[in-house]
């Protein structure tokens, strides 16, 4: 059996400038845990493949398409492909999100999606 802490993972360097560890990689499936502190957001981006958010901790704002909802601990969210997306912590505590991308997007699509996410910035 194989278990994961996320708080032994490293912090994967991104754009957003968040704490994000990359605790499950397969040629399947990819799991990040992100913590957004109070008053971060990630950038506004799509991806090439489908993505769910699991809300872990704390309260915060999840926008999809032209739809924004505050979500909360234990809610599970779905973001479809090529949709922007983008969360927000607007509360004064600790926003913890599983985010989980299927199919694993390939290194191309992960470097497509970088350039254009900082183009819009």
């Amino acid at each position: 059996m194989k278990t994961t802490s996320y708080k032994l993972v490293e912090t994967t360097k991104n754009p957003h400038g968040i704490e994000a560890r990359k605790i499950h990689d397969t040629d399947h499936v990819q799991v990040v845990h992100m913590l957004l502190k109070p008053g971060e957001q990630l950038i506004k981006h799509t991806t090439a493949v489908d993505v769910f958010f699991y809300i872990l901790q704390g309260k915060g704002i999840v926008e999809i398409g032209d739809e924004k909802l505050e979500v909360e601990q234990d809610m599970l969210i779905d973001s479809p492909k090529n949709i922007p997306h983008c969360l927000y912590n607007e509360s004064n505590d600790i926003f913890r999100v599983l985010v989980v991308k299927t199919p694993k997007p390939g290194d191309q699509q992960n470097k497509d999606a970088i350039r254009d996410m900082l183009r819009s910035k």
